[in-house]
């Protein structure tokens, strides 16, 4: 199997509601773990919190995440925003206008970029910056 990159998002306590939302936004099959179920906190109030999540769709997108047990700091030290790009402009704007709905913001609307392509940046309502590239192959520079 190669070596793959996939993005892992930190939350302080609500990773469960956040990919449960992911999910809706890019359907497939949630995986979900509790610090419960792993005994991996002695801390009873954080049976529920979630240790692993992972979220694979059936275009294999995959991503990762998990609730940060209180004894711990949540990681700021480094700003990173999850990148999807492609050629279907249907299903690239799909997850734009789900992610950036209901509590999310957009920071550069979804629209013809000077490169060519169709770009835009937002920031859902659990605090991940998406940036969302829509490929134009017209646009690539002559060779």
């Amino acid at each position: 199997m190669p070596t793959t990159l996939n993005p892992y998002l930190g939350f302080r306590e609500n990773a469960r509601e956040a990919m449960t939302f992911y999910q809706s936004v890019f359907g497939g099959d949630l995986a979900l773990s509790t610090f419960g179920e792993f005994h991996a906190s002695e801390d009873p109030a954080e049976a529920d919190k979630i240790m692993h999540g992972m979220l694979t769709a059936s275009n294999g997108l995959v991503l990762m995440g998990a609730d940060t047990p209180n004894g711990m700091d949540l990681a700021t030290g480094s700003s990173i925003s999850v990148s999807l790009s492609g050629d279907d402009e249907a299903e690239l704007r799909g997850y734009w206008e789900k992610l950036s709905a209901d509590g999310g913001t957009v920071t550069v609307p979804l629209e013809p970029a000077p490169w060519g392509d169709i770009f835009g940046m937002c920031t859902d309502r659990f605090g991940t910056a998406w940036l969302v590239n829509v490929n134009n192959p017209q646009a690539a520079p002559a060779s």
